[in-house]
């Protein structure tokens, strides 16, 4: 399928340039925090998982979204199996506590990030055929049903973040799509309502203490509440300027964990300061000021709605990592979009991008 030269004009390079500088402070910090690990190898891997990610955007880029989300009920089984499979066969729990990785042979990936980028297509065509009526109970226990399936299947492996996380995108779609406040209301009681049913039967024991250490770190100092104390620590120590690159005490001496990954956000803080991480924050702020612009200017409600999932998705995961690096947040185990370490949630969010592009490329076409 050719595009048309008329539309690759259309391409966001705005869009695509700030996210490639948020990518660019990405690998300085993983090069930082990985600078006494052979930081070589993990940069390589970074920068391939980012070219990875444009090739997909590409692809994705060749095929009208209207396209796929008229194959929407072949993603939606596609995710839920994808789900499935990681229940049955999935790895990880030895060395990250949870089984949410499916490893083929020496390749090993997160099916999660993907089925979110399915579901949002999905729910988007959903509430798009269902928006005239999605004020009536039926509809909106429809679209909330079909979400649930897939929020269950993650639940269960188990991954609090990544099920926080459909929440957040799944009501965030449903109200852009104009729902009522009283349904708001409703949605709102339902979910206070369903907080201690999600504790007694989802939440693992070790879920359950980093939720209460979130609360008081000081609960227990050497075990859940590590991560959040280092991490505070490490942000607190930056200051205005930072300690500079490579000269951060709590990430160049290991005290700080996972700081390639889930904390990558403290060691930006503690080596570049205040001023790093305003910079940072202001890039995210701006791309998803851009996406917000190009869900406004979508020339139909499906490409609106599409746009509006991956706001949602990315904004939660923004918040949700730095959120946890700062005490604002229990720790849920989510990278930092487009920064930290890994090539899974590189490669999805990518992938999420060029479902914006795609929307915005084809703005003002007619004929599809």
């Amino acid at each position: 399928m050719k595009i048309e030269n008329k539309l690759l004009k259309k391409i966001n390079f705005s869009l695509i340039i700030v996210v490639l500088l948020i990518c660019m402070i990405g690998l300085v910090m993983i090069a930082s925090a990985t600078h006494n690990l052979g930081y070589e190898r993990f940069i390589k891997t970074q920068i391939v998982s980012i070219a990875m990610g444009f090739i997909a955007i590409i692809i994705i880029l060749f095929i009208d979204y209207k396209t796929l989300a008229r194959l929407y009920i072949p993603i939606y089984i596609f995710s839920n199996l994808m789900l499935v499979a990681v229940l049955i066969f999935g790895t990880g729990s030895e060395q990250w506590g949870a089984d949410r990785w499916i490893r083929i042979g020496g390749f090993q990936f997160q099916p999660s990030d993907f089925a979110k980028i399915g579901i949002i297509i999905c729910l988007a065509k959903i509430i798009d055929d269902n928006k005239e009526s999605i004020h009536e109970l039926p509809t909106l226990a429809k679209i909330i049903g079909f979400s649930a399936i897939p929020m269950v299947l993650v639940a269960r492996q188990p991954d609090l973040g990544t099920t926080m996380a459909f929440v957040f995108f799944t009501l965030g779609m449903i109200f852009t799509a104009g729902l009522k406040y009283r349904q708001i209301l409703v949605t709102g009681i339902i979910g206070i309502i369903s907080i201690p049913l999600a504790w007694i039967g989802f939440l693992q024991d070790y879920q359950k203490n980093r939720i209460m250490t979130f609360l008081n770190p000081d609960l227990d100092p050497m075990g859940t509440g590590y991560h959040a104390i280092q991490s505070r620590m490490a942000v607190g120590n930056g200051m205005l300027f930072g300690k500079g690159l490579f000269r951060g005490t709590q990430s160049q001496y290991g005290f700080l964990p996972e700081k390639h990954t889930d904390f990558i956000f403290s060691v930006l803080a503690e080596e570049l300061g205040f001023v790093g991480a305003g910079v940072l924050i202001l890039l995210y702020i701006i791309m998803l000021i851009k996406c917000i612009n190009i869900a406004k200017e979508a020339k139909d409600d499906l490409g609106a709605y599409i746009v509006t999932g991956v706001v949602f998705m990315l904004g939660f995961h923004i918040f949700a990592n730095i959120g946890m690096t700062i005490g604002l947040m229990p720790v849920t185990g989510k990278p930092l979009p487009f920064v930290s370490y890994g090539g899974t949630f590189m490669l999805s969010n990518m992938m999420a991008l060029g479902l914006v592009l795609n929307v915005n490329m084809r703005r003002d076409k007619i004929n599809f």
